[in-house]
């Protein structure tokens, strides 16, 4: 889309903003909006039912993406200040994490966390200042201002002091209604390629569960499993619990490195949780171990790793494959590791048969805990697993990596399209609400 400048501009006096149209007045946010009016007094009734929304619940693109339902006396202290239609939110605490978002017909009863500034328009257009609020050089400024480290923060007054740009009233709401509708646009594009994304995982999902319980073979024929969730199986192949064919253990190798021991690369938890494959060319933790530890939890080729606790239920045993080894590549804490005896069994189909969901939820039902869950060693070998003749595994683990490698990098390519299309509907805001383009004879 190309946008024609304005005729003339003029230093803005705002380093970081630059110049503006010539008309065009700067000001202090603090001249033109109020910062948190209203707050629940603590003597609001205890049985008083609101939404509640945390920092965590925000982010500049979509705005506010959920809420929680709580009553005043088991709400977290931090829970008070009001809001109204028209006002923004912008995070004053982990500023970093950019999460602003309009007000725009919000419950009665929805309550933000004091961790959010909530600026209230007095002299400017409601959805103009929403706009200028999430433009990137304001974003950067408030960002700019925080102090700390684990949990950078600004006061709101900090906010107030920031300069925003001010065209006439008229051209607020042009330029709002402008970019409602290409940010829409935007937005709906970027929500149906998305769509798109769940609909490939699925499929990629459904083509594990089915080749590793199913094989190959349409025309196989199948013979009872004698586990329900199973069903049939191919009659040629075996069920057995996973001790009969691998060797299982769990790692405690800690992150903390010392002077007497040796070093070594750690494949941690979150390395098995964003990789299928773990090679020592990931971006893998240096840190030390002693030897006896290097002898107990080295990897080897074949090995197949999975999460034995998580915060998060669904997060147990999630698989990888070590897709290539070092003498220096060890495994780390809140792992176990799973040695296919390799006449029987094959890594690369082990992976697989760890994806599929069926197979998978044995060690979500096995493990156990309140805030964080965590899987017994004893129930990662009593698990069940289909098992084909060695090499028919090694001809569904080749065309499980062809067909979802395939998936992948097509997801990889929408993924890649949904950012640019996010970074230009960051781009297209900030250009108009600084007045580099301008939008006021542009129409739907």
């Amino acid at each position: 889309m190309k946008l024609p400048a304005y005729p003339k501009y003029k230093s803005s006096g705002v380093e970081w903003l630059g110049d503006v149209p010539a008309h065009w007045e700067v000001k202090r946010l603090k001249y033109c909006a109020s910062i948190n009016d209203e707050a629940l007094p603590e003597t609001t009734s205890p049985d008083y039912e609101f939404e509640y929304v945390d920092i965590s619940s925000v982010n500049a693109v979509e705005g506010i993406t959920a809420t929680q339902q709580l009553i005043f006396e088991n709400a977290p202290s931090r829970a008070r200040r009001q809001v109204r239609p028209g006002d923004t939110i912008v995070s004053t605490v982990r500023t970093y994490l950019r999460a602003i978002a309009p007000i725009k017909v919000p419950p009665d009863n929805l309550i933000v966390s004091t961790g959010f500034a909530v600026v209230r328009p007095r002299k400017v257009d409601s959805a103009y200042l929403a706009y200028a609020l999430r433009e990137s050089a304001f974003v950067e400024s408030v960002v700019s201002r925080s102090t700390g480290v684990s949990y950078p923060a600004v006061n709101a007054s900090e906010v107030g002091v920031i300069s925003i740009p001010l065209p006439s009233l008229s051209e607020q709401t042009a330029i709002a209604g402008f970019l409602d509708r290409e940010t829409g646009r935007m937005d709906r594009l970027v929500a149906k390629k998305r769509e798109l994304i769940e609909r490939l995982q699925e499929k990629r999902t459904a083509l594990i569960a089915r080749t590793v319980t199913r094989g190959l073979n349409p025309n196989a024929k199948l013979t009872p499993s004698g586990l329900e969730w199973l069903g049939d199986v191919p009659a040629d192949w075996d069920v057995k619990r996973l001790k009969t064919s691998a060797t299982c253990w769990v790692s405690n190798v800690d992150k903390v490195p010392a002077e007497d021991e040796l070093p070594v690369r750690l494949c941690n938890y979150t390395d098995v949780y964003y990789h299928d494959h773990i090679t020592p060319d990931l971006d893998l933790m240096e840190t030390t171990a002693t030897a006896e530890e290097i002898r107990r939890f080295g990897l080897r080729e074949g090995d197949v790793l999975i999460t034995k606790d998580s915060e998060e239920w669904n997060d147990i045993a999630v698989p990888a494959l070590v897709k290539k080894s070092a003498p220096d590549l060890v495994c780390g804490y809140h792992l176990a590791i799973i040695r296919p005896h390799p006449k029987v069994l094959s890594g690369d189909y082990l992976l697989r048969a760890f994806q599929a969901c069926a197979i998978n939820q044995q060690f979500q039902v096995a493990a156990s805990g309140v805030t964080r869950y965590g899987l017994p060693k004893s129930s990662i070998g009593e698990a069940w697993i289909p098992l084909p003749p060695p090499p028919e595994q090694r001809l569904i683990a080749d065309f499980l990596d062809r067909e979802t490698g395939r998936m992948d990098r097509l997801v990889a390519k929408v993924e890649a399209a949904i950012e640019r299309l996010q970074e230009y509907r960051t781009a297209l805001i900030t250009a108009a609400v600084t007045g580099k383009v301008d939008v006021r004879q542009r129409k739907g």
